[in-house]
């Protein structure tokens, strides 16, 4: 098939996702098609089935914004028309959706049929789209879209209740290449002598420093552990919140322990080396990090929030508590921490609730609703 994807190129878990399922697609034998702003983070070499198409959006002075999704169409125009295109795959509903429908409209006057995919992710539904200024938008590109796909459950059923929306949802869940994240400590011994050198314990965190990521809380964490047992916090990527952290960390005097290693593409390494992950999330509609860390075999310490509950399961791969609940994620922490037995069984668990994310489970899943979403577009 030839798929065109769209997604934003950055390091959340929608362009995460959108971009290694293209590079999956791609290694079956697909023809990809990236449309975005900017080559994604993950698209990082070279694929003789992947394709990259940036979006050019021209400065006017009338201008004060850019008309980004008039460009976005556009391109998505030329390449359904100039690569024949079979169908679009849009991740994240703003402004992707709105913008497929356009080019669709656009691509049919010239006799093309081209159906296209939403995919929902998260704060597109629960914290973006709920806007009264999108919301319009939102509800009738979702509608329109040939299909739709959310990423948990629990994504499913806000969207459910926060649109009326006239289709059926698909959940598809995220995925992980298992092999890729398989833990291999031993062979970068020296990386965690450089983090730990008096053998601490490491803990981690990876996020894009948002208020709903509840970084703060991560610190907190950590302290409590600190004040128990010898420790390092890694805190993986930018955003917003990382001069609020930064502060945290010189007030409470931990900046010795705590190291701020910014975005990184390749997340197997820094995985490997880690005793436990930490995710106090006011909300994740799945946790693509968390499951990443668990095929390492890392544990997780996070929120009961949205979809977490479909990944880390209590008791079994890691603990869940309340949001906000700082005590009893520390608390968590520290038992498992301190019980070379149990911290065993749990990575064992993560690792098995892992494979049933496993890469080669969900390909074939998008692969089906692509084959089914053509053919009704053909017959219609």
């Amino acid at each position: 098939m030839r798929i065109g994807i769209v997604c934003y190129p950055t390091y959340g878990g929608s362009g995460v996702l959108a971009t290694e399922l293209g590079k999956a697609l791609a290694d079956k034998g697909h023809m990809v098609h990236f449309i975005t702003y900017q080559q994604p983070v993950r698209l990082n070499a070279f694929h003789a089935n992947i394709y990259y198409h940036e979006v050019q959006v021209p400065t006017y002075p009338l201008f004060d914004f850019p008309p980004y999704e008039s460009a976005l169409s556009s391109t998505m125009v030329d390449v359904i028309m100039n690569h024949q295109l079979d169908l679009l795959h849009v991740h994240y509903a703003i402004p992707h959706a709105s913008t497929a429908y356009l080019a669709k409209q656009i691509v049919g006057k010239q006799g093309r049929i081209v159906p296209f995919i939403t995919t929902l992710h998260g704060t597109d539904i629960t914290l973006v789209g709920k806007d009264k200024t999108y919301a319009p938008v939102v509800t009738f590109s979702i509608n329109e879209s040939d299909a739709i796909t959310a990423v948990s459950n629990n994504l499913r059923e806000e969207t459910y209740k926060s649109f009326p929306i006239e289709k059926d949802i698909e959940v598809i869940y995220n995925f992980v290449d298992v092999e890729r994240f398989k833990r291999r400590e031993p062979e970068l011994q020296n990386f965690r002598n450089a983090i730990a050198p008096n053998g601490e314990k490491i803990l981690l965190h990876v996020s894009n420093f948002r208020k709903v990521k509840r970084v703060p809380d991560v610190v907190k964490i950590f302290r409590k552990v600190r004040e128990v047992m010898p420790a390092k916090l890694l805190l993986v990527g930018d955003g917003p919140d990382r001069p609020v952290i930064e502060s945290m960390c010189r007030e409470m005097n931990l900046c010795g322990d705590i190291r701020f290693v910014g975005k990184q593409e390749q997340l197997e390494d820094v995985m490997s080396v880690s005793d436990l992950f930490i995710l106090p999330s006011e909300y994740e509609s799945f946790g693509l990090a968390a499951l990443e860390a668990m095929a390492a075999q890392v544990p997780v310490i996070s929120s009961n929030a949205g979809g977490l509950p479909e990944v880390n399961i209590h008791g079994q791969t890691g603990y869940l508590s309340n949001v906000g609940d700082v005590n009893d994620m520390a608390k968590h922490a520290i038992q498992l921490l301190k019980d070379e037995k149990l911290m065993a069984t749990l990575r064992q668990g993560a690792l098995e609730q892992a494979q049933r994310f496993h890469i080669s489970n969900i390909i074939p899943l998008y692969e089906a609703l692509y084959e089914e979403v053509i053919n009704k577009a053909l017959v219609m």
